[in-house]
């Protein structure tokens, strides 16, 4: 089904009467009753303390939250000169649903700037706020990503395969390209908003990759902004983060294939400008389940593993299967191995015109055998040394693109 549009009609009368605002602020959210007063909260704060000589429009974008959430954000009061929009948007559900109808509330009222934010953020300050749009609003940039100081578990789709692939492809050094919290200029939000993509995964979770790819091969200028630690809900990769996996690589994948002519050109990354300063501060740990992710590997070995010895590379395969019968404290697999087999997968989206999702699907237990082998590999490393090791692994990507651009101009659709 098409939607036209993300705001319904209340909404859209509602934005009418405001007329125009210099900055919007937008919550995408679900079921998030317990943190939604919090985030609402310290971002009216943030607006008041770092932007009192602008007009700013919080928005509560909820994907018809079976909880509390829209009453307890009602209930909720914010700073004086401070509007406020809480609405159910339409279209498909997801965070990607959500952000169009901020997107659009903004282009409809002028907005200089638009700042996003989860509403399960459990560590967000006031700052947040002036970090995020100072560089639009005074240096002139179109987008800004964050920079966190997170527990070395925590984003384990973002260390082991996107931050790594948008790195060594598409040449930027964006730590966090799907972190959640973002600033957009309004020709940013402009140019997004318009764009035909509002029914795929980018409605759901894969917006933030979405989103951040967009901006660079767009040429939008681009920064990073430190906003500290960063506290949310924690999702175990080993029990709660399938459908996101799928989500975002599909839609990382299909962004790949469609932006082939800016990416293959690339030969090295390359820094962004960064604003302000980490915070040196350990971010409280929270527990893993080792054992059940290695068990995920080794069950998807059964079920998958006569069509991964079809889409990698003899090397690989072997490596896997050797895998399939490692010890859970010696389980490893060598990051030059796990890069070439992304890029082979890689390939094989490319020249697989049927059911990609079930080609994504399939990868999901390789996921979790890096996740695993990161975590022991890691096991005895703070969160500096750790985040260290992703860079590094970054690094090996980019000295392995050869070997995907070699396979991909002499790729033949596997017979699966």
């Amino acid at each position: 089904m098409k939607f036209n549009t993300a705001l319904r009609r209340w909404s859209n009368r509602r934005i009418e009467r405001i007329e125009h605002v210099d900055v919007v602020v937008g919550i995408p959210s679900f079921n998030n009753d317990e943190t939604i007063s919090f985030v609402e909260d310290t971002i009216s704060d943030g607006v008041a303390k770092y932007l009192p000589e602008k007009k700013a429009l919080i928005i509560i974008a909820d994907g018809g939250s079976t909880d509390d959430t829209r009453e307890v954000a009602l209930e909720k009061s914010i700073r004086p000169y401070v509007e406020r929009l809480i609405t159910i948007y339409r279209g498909i559900p997801g965070k990607g649903s959500a952000v169009r109808l901020i997107f659009e509330a903004a282009r409809n009222l002028k907005a200089q700037a638009v700042a996003i934010f989860d509403a399960d953020l459990r560590s967000i300050k006031p700052e947040w706020i002036k970090n995020l749009l100072d560089p639009i609003l005074k240096d002139g940039f179109h987008f800004v990503a964050p920079l966190y100081s997170r527990y070395k578990y925590d984003g384990t789709i973002t260390n082991n395969i996107v931050y790594v692939l948008t790195r060594a492809l598409f040449g930027k050094q964006i730590r966090q390209p799907i972190g959640g919290e973002f600033g957009f200029s309004l020709p940013l939000v402009k140019y997004l908003e318009q764009q035909d993509v509002w029914t795929t995964d980018v409605a759901r979770y894969g917006i933030d990759i979405w989103l951040t790819i967009n901006a660079i091969v767009n040429n939008f200028s681009i920064c990073q902004s430190y906003l500290g630690v960063k506290i949310h809900d924690v999702k175990d990769p080993s029990d709660t983060l399938a459908a996101m996996f799928r989500q975002v690589v599909h839609t990382l994948f299909n962004l790949i294939e469609q932006y082939y002519n800016y990416w293959s050109k690339i030969e090295k990354s390359e820094s962004v400008p960064v604003f302000g300063e980490m915070e040196q501060i350990e971010p409280s740990p929270f527990s893993i389940n080792l054992e059940k992710l290695i068990d995920n590997y080794k069950e998807g070995f059964d079920h998958f593993g006569v069509l991964w010895e079809k889409i990698v590379n003899p090397e690989s395969f072997k490596y896997l299967k050797k895998l399939h019968n490692t010890q859970n404290s010696t389980f490893y697999i060598e990051t030059e191995i796990w890069a070439k087999i992304l890029y082979d997968f890689l390939v094989t989206f490319h020249t697989w015109k049927k059911d990609r999702y079930k080609l994504v699907e399939i990868m999901s237990p390789l996921y979790y055998a890096k996740v695993a082998s990161f975590v022991n590999r890691t096991k005895d490393m703070n969160d500096i040394e750790a985040e260290e090791i992703v860079h590094q692994d970054a690094e090996i990507f980019e000295k392995n693109k050869p070997y995907l651009l070699t396979k991909w101009l002499s790729s033949e659709s596997p017979s699966l």
